[in-house]
């Protein structure tokens, strides 16, 4: 399979984690999991129609299914096994693809 990002794409999510790390210095630390998450949301919307079916999959199920809130402090806990899960369901995804 050829490349799933544009030059436009990828230099857009660059452009964001780079960003996004300035701005976690002068945030507090509850902001990291949102950051990485809503940048890992717009990689999975931008591959996705050009992904494996699988990924497309992750990216359309899993990855959307976490909450774009930053770590909530009233029930913390599911929000940590949820996120683990997807963990889970990622290395999944990656033991599938690359076992071959």
């Amino acid at each position: 399979m050829t490349g799933v990002l544009t030059e436009d794409e990828a230099l857009e999510l660059l452009a964001y984690l780079v960003t996004s790390a300035r701005t976690q210095v002068d945030e507090a630390a509850e902001y990291g999991p949102l950051r990485l998450l809503t940048a890992a949301r717009r990689l999975g919307e931008a591959i996705a129609a050009r992904a494996s079916d699988p990924t497309a999959e992750f990216v359309a199920g899993p990855l959307t299914a976490l909450p774009e809130l930053a770590v909530p402090k009233a029930g913390r806990e599911e929000y940590v096994a949820r996120l683990d899960q997807v963990c889970r369901d990622l290395a999944t995804l990656l033991s599938d693809r690359f076992a071959s």
